[in-house]
């Protein structure tokens, strides 16, 4: 299982926190990984300057835009799945 949250907090908020967990979700009910997949809302990972902060399995910290979801779920998460 592969836990991702997603900085909810203002300035992630500011920068498309919500249409990033709206596209993972997307994705992941397009691709039936429902059960392999869980997101969440979380507040500061400590990359407010940056774009939205993503967390995967309680260790590694992104930081996205919006527009490179889909890719970023194809690089750091697909990988995961496999293991």
């Amino acid at each position: 299982m592969i836990d991702i949250s997603v900085c909810v907090g203002s300035a992630c908020h500011l920068k498309g926190a919500y249409g990033v967990i709206q596209k993972l979700q997307s994705i992941v009910k397009e691709r039936q990984l429902n059960n392999d997949v869980t997101i969440k809302a979380c507040f500061c990972l400590g990359k407010c300057t940056e774009f939205v902060a993503v967390k995967v399995n309680e260790t590694n910290i992104f930081s996205i835009a919006e527009e490179h979801v889909e890719n970023f779920f194809d690089e750091q998460i697909v990988g995961r799945l496999d293991n």
